[in-house]
């Protein structure tokens, strides 16, 4: 009854002959209509439409519609048996459209999903190696440290060692010297007691 109702208006509106803009319509729920050469049954019919076939609205003329098909084709059909609603088999081609669009979307997200874990896995073994890293570095400072410090230690204990060497050779030294001194003395009290026993006995 709406449907009537809006074509009634259309009609009242333009009245028996009116051109209009071109506006999309679809062939109502039926099996199929003719379209004719001119507004009227007794017109040479072109073709036969199909539920749901797409067409253009050229003109209005009291029952009948003015209308082209997708294919450009032009003619009259009874204008009750438009609608302007989409048939249901363009809704679920619009559906599976959007459905299909969501499910591409998905698999875009579910593989950007991916490829982040997999960027966020190699991040973490990133930065377990730097972590151990660094901490080597941190032994290897430590280490470092305590090998200097006995490298100096070292170096200190060599010259410790170095002048005990010396004080040694000197004291040996000293030693051998005091021991040639009295030898030599005692040498020389010897041949100075013999002369004189030598006098005497002259």
């Amino acid at each position: 009854m709406i449907k009537w109702m809006k074509m009634f208006v259309i009609l009242c509106v333009w009245g028996w002959v009116s051109g209009v803009g071109a506006q999309e319509m679809y062939v109502s729920g039926i099996t199929k209509i003719t379209m004719r050469t001119g507004p009227g049954v007794e017109h040479k019919i072109l073709a036969m439409l199909e539920s749901g076939s797409r067409l253009e609205v050229l003109e209005y003329q009291s029952d009948w519609s003015l209308v082209q098909t997708e294919n450009q084709k032009q003619g009259w059909v009874l204008t009750r048996f438009l609608t302007e609603d989409k048939p249901l088999m363009f809704q679920v081609e619009k559906l599976r459209k959007e459905n299909k669009a969501l499910a591409n979307a998905l698999e875009q997200i579910d593989t950007q999903n991916q490829v982040l874990a997999e960027k966020n896995d190699a991040l973490a073994d990133i930065e377990e190696k730097y972590r151990k890293l660094k901490q080597a570095s941190a032994d290897f400072m430590e280490l470092n440290e305590k090998y200097q410090a006995l490298v100096q230690l070292s170096k200190e204990q060599a010259q410790q060692i170095s002048m005990l060497k010396e004080n040694l050779n000197n004291e040996a030294m000293l030693w051998f010297l005091s021991g040639a001194g009295v030898f030599i003395v005692g040498l020389i009290l010897g041949l100075s007691t013999r002369k004189k026993k030598r006098h005497s006995l002259l």
